[in-house]
């Protein structure tokens, strides 16, 4: 039955209960349609009875010797009139006067005694008699000075019975069974279809296991993901998102779970987004996709991971691109001073092309001593040597301050942290010189594990307006896509870790951008 189609069901289904409907009403009908006959029965019975009970000659005649022949006959011609089955007089002492079956005219009718009408009381009752069920009414008789009780007159009317009803009514059944089972099944059919168009031709098995297996994957991945409707209620969240959000409960939205933070303050992108979330101080890195149904919004998937496990698997190939970055540039840069040493051979100036070749392989020295006796880590060498020959590719003067030294990182922050923070603080400052003649760029990196302290100058446009706005999210003065974000990082990075971020900005001077966290000693 698991396997039966959308259709068969609902055909079944809509059989059933309409059968059993009409069969309901059915037997409704005929119940009622039975009181109604012994309600109407009885109220004919008792007004023939009351009028045989007050005719003189069945007054003066009855409890007589000779009273069943005057009585007899005029019973059965009231019988035959009225059409109901018996008329029976009998006196106080029980005997019959008159009777459908003359036979019975001078016996005792075996209830008389007990027999409520023989107190002068009337009443209607129902009976199993010889002819089958009947509805019959008593009535006393009184002599002709209705001062002495001589008898009591019985009128029978034969009820139909259940089965009488049902062969009688049986058509007008069978023609209602029948219609209601042609509307119930095309029903049936009319609004299977409506929801197989509606489930994407899906029976509902199908769907079932669909949302098992969807259920299971959302489950085990090892990101968290919520699901919302479009006001924001939460439909879907697995156990990774419950660890990262700490809820538990049921029923709730995005702004009971994500309280005073971005998700919950605005409104979530109609496009999907990327964006850090400090939560429980801890940073996460959420995704959030608009959910479309027939080109409407019907919610929104929301994509969470934690920044530091993304960064720990990042931190690899950070190094790997600083270094491409790095080999890239020395590279195009080498090859420039390859041909100007061949052009100087060429032009037998040998002298020229030594002294070049010294030059250039001193400067490489310098460079790479000083990042290795001053900064401890790796990849930050590695970052800043690419940074310093995409430098000499742009025409900028980058230079490391004498005084920086990096012994070791600070508690709260990764190698991808700073990573994260030098590399889009030097990025800035160098774009920001390229339209003046004059582009230096100096950077100071001072840390241990109690304090950072990084500042980057520049002699750059400087920036006009507010300042604090180049740290809002998707704000760029440049035209291309993808920009906006980096200094929005930086400044959610260094605010989770308590940390505080300056800027200092003339026009067409330049601009000194500071981080600060923790104290030093």
């Amino acid at each position: 039955m698991a396997k039966k189609s959308l259709k068969f069901k609902m055909f079944l289904f809509s059989f059933v209960i309409v059968f059993f409907s009409i069969l309901t009403s059915g037997m409704m009908m005929i119940h009622n349609i039975s009181g109604a006959f012994e309600k109407e029965f009885g109220s004919r019975a008792i007004a023939i009875a009351r009028t045989v009970a007050n005719m003189t000659d069945i007054q003066d005649t009855v409890g007589t010797h000779n009273g069943f022949e005057v009585i007899q006959p005029i019973a059965e011609r009231i019988r035959l009139a009225t059409d109901v089955d018996y008329i029976v007089v009998f006196d106080m002492d029980g005997v019959r006067y008159s009777h459908p079956s003359e036979s019975r005219i001078g016996t005792i009718f075996e209830e008389a005694r007990k027999n409520e009408a023989m107190s002068q009381r009337e009443y209607i009752s129902k009976a199993i008699g010889v002819q089958g069920h009947s509805i019959r009414a008593f009535v006393p008789i009184m002599n002709s000075q209705a001062t002495k009780q001589v008898g009591v007159v019985i009128v029978g009317i034969l009820s139909p019975t259940w089965f009488n009803l049902l062969s009688y009514y049986q058509s007008d059944l069978y023609i209602s069974l029948f219609w209601g089972l042609l509307v119930g099944v095309i029903g049936a059919i009319i609004l299977a279809n409506h929801i197989k168009k509606q489930t994407l031709n899906l029976e509902p098995y199908q769907i079932a296991r669909i949302v098992q297996e969807r259920s299971a994957i959302m489950q085990a991945m090892d990101v968290g993901i919520l699901a919302t409707d479009a006001n924001g209620k939460i439909t879907f969240i697995n156990r990774i998102a419950r660890q990262y959000t700490h809820y538990f409960g049921k029923n709730s939205t995005l702004q009971e779970i994500f309280y005073n933070t971005w998700l919950a303050e605005k409104k979530i992108e109609r496009h999907e987004s990327y964006r850090p979330l400090l939560l429980f101080d801890q940073m996460y890195l959420v995704r959030t996709f608009p959910i479309l149904i027939h080109d409407k919004n019907a919610g929104y998937l929301i994509m969470i991971t934690d920044r530091q496990e993304a960064h720990t698997l990042a931190e690899e190939l950070t190094g790997v691109k600083a270094l491409v970055d790095s080999l890239r540039a020395q590279h195009h840069e080498f090859l420039n001073r390859l041909h100007s040493i061949a052009g100087l051979i060429q032009l037998d100036r040998n002298e020229d092309a030594l002294s070049l070749i010294i030059d250039e392989i001193t400067d490489e020295e310098d460079v790479v001593q000083k990042l290795r006796d001053k900064i401890l880590e790796y990849s930050m060498q590695g970052l800043l040597l690419g940074k310093h020959s995409r430098a000499k590719e742009l025409g900028v003067h980058l230079t490391v301050d004498d005084e920086s030294y990096f012994l070791d990182f600070m508690t709260g922050f990764s190698s991808g942290d700073l990573v994260t923070i030098i590399g889009n603080l030097i990025d800035n400052a160098m774009e920001a010189c390229l339209t003046k003649e004059i582009r230096d760029v100096n950077i100071l990196i001072q840390g241990d594990q109690n304090f950072l302290y990084i500042e980057v100058q520049d002699s750059g446009k400087g920036i006009e307006g507010n300042l604090e706005k180049i740290f809002e999210y998707g704000f760029t003065s440049k035209q291309q896509d993808g920009h906006g974000i980096g200094l929005a990082l930086v400044k959610q990075i260094v605010e989770s870790n308590k940390g505080s971020i300056e800027i200092m900005s003339e026009v067409n001077i330049g601009t000194t951008i500071t981080v600060k966290a923790g104290v030093m000693k």
